[in-house]
């Protein structure tokens, strides 16, 4: 495996980052819940995990400031126009593994 250099090793992250941001950003019938159950985290938990990093960093941001990087659009207008109910399944699936944490 070839050493990179921290700068290098932070630009190919943060391109990782964006893509992953990308995918889901296209990927919209791909609902939080079933993110959360199947791998343990959402958008939700990156908008989090966004909004920490900069706060780390001595960088103020606001929830929803930091769902809205992630989103591409205020939280609120995504659940408009993308969020559905979910499922019986889903929900049962989500309580089983203990709330992901939510």
């Amino acid at each position: 495996m070839t050493d990179l250099d921290e700068t290098t090793r932070t630009a190919l992250e943060a391109a990782a980052f964006r893509r992953l941001l990308e995918h889901l950003n296209t990927r919209t019938d791909v609902q939080n819940i079933d993110l959360m159950n199947l791998a343990g985290f959402c958008r939700n938990c990156l908008s989090n995990w966004y909004r920490e990093a900069a706060e780390a960093k001595g960088i103020e941001m606001t929830k929803d400031r930091s769902r809205e990087l992630v989103y591409g659009m205020p939280y609120e207008e995504w659940r408009a126009k993308h969020q559905t109910e979910a499922s019986p399944e889903q929900k049962a699936a989500f309580a089983k593994q203990g709330g992901g944490g939510h």
